[in-house]
């Protein structure tokens, strides 16, 4: 069996990372996104809820787990016997970073990342840039699922209300 991780934080799952998903799912057998959950870092959503999240965006695609994990991802690889990290690339300089880290997790773990640019129409997309927009009122629809944007739009005015400007 062809398994592969789709690995990220997910914070929120954007249509980018739907898009490098679904492709996934055509060239393995199983692809397990995996959450990660770094507690050091600051999140907008809990490790459930991106699992939530990523658990009803990945509904149609029956050959898609989600699963978490902390740590290492070459670990959660070994633990689930899974062989391929699969990863979007937006732009060269993601290239520049993710092959370290391809190479750094080749050396950790048998374990081999494939490379996956992003489609044309989600190049600029990323989970911090939508938050950032979404947080001054800008219009992310059509940047990440309908019922992740309903989620992200209520968090950001649940914590503007906390925390007054």
């Amino acid at each position: 069996m062809r398994r592969a991780a789709c690995p990220g934080s997910f914070d929120p799952v954007t249509n980018g990372h739907v898009d490098i998903i679904s492709r996934a799912s055509t060239l393995f057998d199983e692809v397990v996104v995996a959450v990660g959950v770094n507690q050091a870092k600051k999140r907008l959503f809990t490790a459930g809820e991106r699992i939530e999240m990523l658990t009803e965006v990945c509904a149609p695609y029956d050959n898609v787990a989600i699963d978490s994990f902390d740590g290492l991802l070459t670990d959660f690889c070994r633990e689930r016997d899974v062989h391929t990290i699969v990863k979007g690339l937006r732009a060269v300089s993601d290239f520049d970073y993710e092959l370290q880290m391809a190479q750094m997790n080749s050396r950790l773990a048998d374990v081999e990342t494939v490379f996956v640019p992003t489609s044309p129409a989600y190049s600029f997309l990323a989970s911090s840039l939508v938050k950032e927009v979404a947080l001054f009122g800008g219009d992310v629809s059509g940047l990440v699922p309908d019922h992740v944007l309903g989620r992200l739009v209520a968090r950001l005015a649940d914590h503007a209300g906390r925390n007054p400007s």
